[in-house]
């Protein structure tokens, strides 16, 4: 089984307790945590990462208060704005996941700009926005459902590849690694599907001190796993074996 680095998705957790730590603001924890994002995407590109997925606001987050809510609003367009040629510049695609329709006009249409302006990027970074593991879920199977209703799928054909074609990043290589910063140990509603065969890091450093130097640690930790979906030890062992032998044969 390959231990390839493809695909890394971060639950960007701490800015506000950075902020709280600093005595500034909790959304300047935020505004920190946005730069980190530009040495993140560096890293990755330095790693032969190709995708990078950040949970940026979850469904549940719209129950914040709305004064900071509405600052992470205006932070997301800003960066949306800013942020778009930057990421054209390094070769970067820009894609935003979740649920567009609680957002402003004005953000949608700074979303639909920036993917447009980005589309041509080798690398993808992906911005989960308004976004659950539980709603990307629900809207694959309301998806799989019309087909259903339209004739143009049977009930009994819904098998679990059927079902992740209609999820939010089918597209994209599977997820190899997901990580929390913060320091707390759990996923949040975060890529529920996607993370069933991940591999999961936590690390203690607040989202603002996660640097590239973290990210590497990550990465290293990543290789040093076996990953044996659902088989056993010896088994990987030998298809590694098998495996080095064709290529020495082929040689």
């Amino acid at each position: 089984m390959s231990n390839s680095l493809r695909h890394v998705a971060i639950i960007m957790d701490g800015n506000n307790r950075w902020a709280k730590r600093q005595g500034m603001a909790g959304i300047s924890g935020h505004k920190v945590g946005v730069e980190r994002i530009r040495d993140m995407m560096s890293a990755c590109q330095e790693l032969g990462i190709e995708v990078l997925t950040l949970f940026a606001f979850s469904s549940e987050n719209w129950k914040r208060p709305p004064i900071e809510v509405e600052a992470l609003m205006s932070l997301f367009l800003l960066y949306l704005k800013k942020e778009a040629r930057e990421l054209r510049k390094k070769g970067v695609r820009l894609r935003v996941i979740g649920n567009r329709k609680r957002f402003s006009a004005s953000i949608q249409k700074a979303i639909v700009a920036a993917e447009e302006l980005t589309r041509d990027g080798k690398t993808t970074l992906v911005i989960a926005a308004d976004y659950g593991g539980r709603w990307d879920i629900a809207q694959a199977a309301q998806k799989a459902a019309v087909e259903v209703a339209a004739g143009r799928l049977k009930a009994e054909e819904i098998t679990e590849d059927v079902l992740h074609q209609y999820t939010s990043m089918a597209d994209l290589p599977e997820l190899d690694l997901l990580i929390r910063t913060g320091g707390e140990v759990r996923i949040s509603n975060f890529l529920l599907w996607q993370s069933a065969y991940a591999e999961f890091y936590f690390s203690d450093k607040l989202w603002p001190d996660f640097n590239a130097t973290e990210l590497h640690l990550a990465a290293n930790a990543f290789h040093d796993r076996q990953r044996r979906f659902g088989l056993t030890g010896d088994q990987i062992l030998a298809s590694e074996q098998e495996k080095k032998s064709m290529e020495s044969s082929d040689a």
